[in-house]
């Protein structure tokens, strides 16, 4: 059979009724200006604003409304981790092609990325916004190396029990010149796996810069700050203390690799700069 383009005798390639049952690969297909495709989304989806408004909500993160799904005729369901393993197998029975992908580190998100675009018959498309992506990351680590001391960053994905970041966060962290406080943890894909027990296993690393991201409710410095023995952190001292968005950063997609970083860099600019 010769494929000579991303038509044959003027069918598209690739899923027409995709449901994405995470934010990143919806806010990817719309990116690559294929939204027409998407028929449902999670209902975590925030990236972008507008599919909110235009794609029925038909997933949490751990659980699905599987007839829902079903009544939409997907041709394709595109999942994320063990964490929905469920959900794949109760689709996968009733017929419908899932697939799950587990991206855990930077490479896997770009991997994962142009894997979704290929699919799509988009390849070259997907490939042009990787490209784009890569130079504004590389933008960001040659302004990490000018840095005459990398600061210590303790990354809160959650607050009780305090949890640390997961492995792409702790990688952008170093993209933007920082030092993970915990990168040990960060290999740990599980978030359980990553509770640190003792607040006093934190303030020995001493953080220079504290950034907070709980998982979708507004991190409180004020609180952080206050617990018992935190002020002789050095990031509680100096008032460097923020805030990065769930959506922004914890999703392992484009939002990670353009808002989160840029947010990390700029958090490690302002920080070099008081400090020079």
């Amino acid at each position: 059979m010769n494929f000579t383009g991303p038509n044959m005798h003027g069918a598209s390639l690739g899923p027409s009724r995709i449901v994405c049952l995470t934010e990143e690969t919806t806010e990817w297909l719309y990116l690559l200006g294929q939204e027409a495709r998407i028929v449902g989304i999670s209902g975590y989806t925030v990236r972008p604003r507008r599919a909110r408004d235009e794609k029925p909500k038909v997933s949490a993160f751990t659980s699905a409304k599987i007839d829902k799904i079903l009544a939409l005729a997907p041709d394709c369901v595109f999942g994320f981790s063990d964490l929905q393993a469920d959900i794949a197998s109760a689709l996968i029975r009733q017929g419908v092609q899932v697939t799950v992908f587990n991206q855990r580190s930077v490479p896997e998100i770009f991997s994962m990325l142009y894997q979704v675009a290929a699919m799509l018959g988009c390849a070259q498309p997907g490939l042009a916004l990787l490209q784009g992506i890569r130079g504004d990351i590389d933008k960001v680590q040659a302004l990490a190396s000018q840095l005459p001391r990398r600061p210590k960053v303790y990354f809160e994905e959650w607050d009780e029990p305090r949890i640390s970041c997961i492995r792409w966060v702790s990688e952008l962290i170093g993209m933007a010149g920082g030092d993970d406080c915990f990168p040990e943890l960060a290999l740990q894909s599980l978030g359980k796996n990553r509770i640190i027990a003792e607040d006093s296993d934190i303030i020995g690393r001493q953080p220079d810069i504290i950034v907070g991201s709980w998982c979708g409710k507004k991190f409180r410095p004020e609180k952080v700050a206050a617990r018992p023995g935190w002020q002789e952190v050095p990031a509680v001292r100096n008032g460097q203390l923020f805030e990065i968005k769930s959506a922004d950063i914890l999703q392992p997609g484009p939002a990670a690799l353009t808002d989160g970083l840029t947010q990390l860099s700029q958090i490690v600019q302002n920080w070099a700069s008081q400090h020079a």
